[in-house]
């Protein structure tokens, strides 16, 4: 059984950062059987309080390679919080996921979520994985990354083209021409792919 209460006085007093809240779910998954820990979660996720909901969101990373519906309310749920700093932990939830299936394997999910209708989705399947390239699959598959990426580079979003262009950006550090290369079939006469564009190619020279 997880102490919600005392969950919540240590995190609620965290101002930044999320060291504080990674430890908490990282014990409760540690500790507590799979269906446990999706209902410590639950419990945790109820809270008004953004840090304990960050708790919570830790846990369905952490066991959403064991829990179908962990990734469900990740993907159903979280992404529907009003708080940018639960996105941003859902992005990490779902980087989680992805390490624990393995990337490769998880490209059809990445795929998936690349084109739900939630930008908060879009983007922690964008967000999440960086650094792309240093990540197991894409470290010796760059160009499946920048493939995967591209797709969004006009998204309707600028949250979205944001993380997609810092992405690219991040992977043009060591594939430079790759980059490039991707960058120079890109029409940047469209204002959306121009912003996603000029992020991408800041390293190039």
């Amino acid at each position: 059984m997880v102490d919600v209460l005392r969950v919540d006085r240590k995190v609620s007093v965290v101002a930044h950062g999320f060291k504080e809240m990674r430890q908490e779910a990282t014990q409760i998954a540690a500790e507590c059987s799979v269906p446990e820990s999706l209902q410590a979660s639950k419990e945790l996720y109820a809270s008004t309080t953004h840090q304990v909901r960050m708790v919570a969101v830790f846990v369905l990373g952490d066991i959403g390679a064991k829990s179908g519906e962990a990734v469900r309310i990740l993907r159903e749920k979280v992404s529907t919080d009003s708080s940018w700093q639960v996105q941003e932990i859902l992005a990490q939830a779902f980087n989680q996921y992805c390490k624990d299936v393995g990337y490769e394997a998880s490209v059809p999910t990445i795929t998936d979520w690349m084109v739900d209708k939630n930008p908060n989705v879009r983007r922690a399947a964008t967000e999440g994985l960086r650094i792309w390239n240093s990540k197991p699959y894409f470290k010796q598959h760059p160009q499946e990354a920048i493939r995967l990426l591209a797709r969004l580079k006009g998204d309707e979003s600028e949250y979205v083209r944001t993380a997609v262009g810092n992405a690219i950006r991040d992977i043009s550090r060591n594939e430079d021409r790759m980059v490039k290369r991707e960058l120079d079939t890109w029409n940047v006469s469209e204002a959306s792919v121009a912003f996603t564009h000029a992020l991408a190619s800041r390293f190039l020279k």
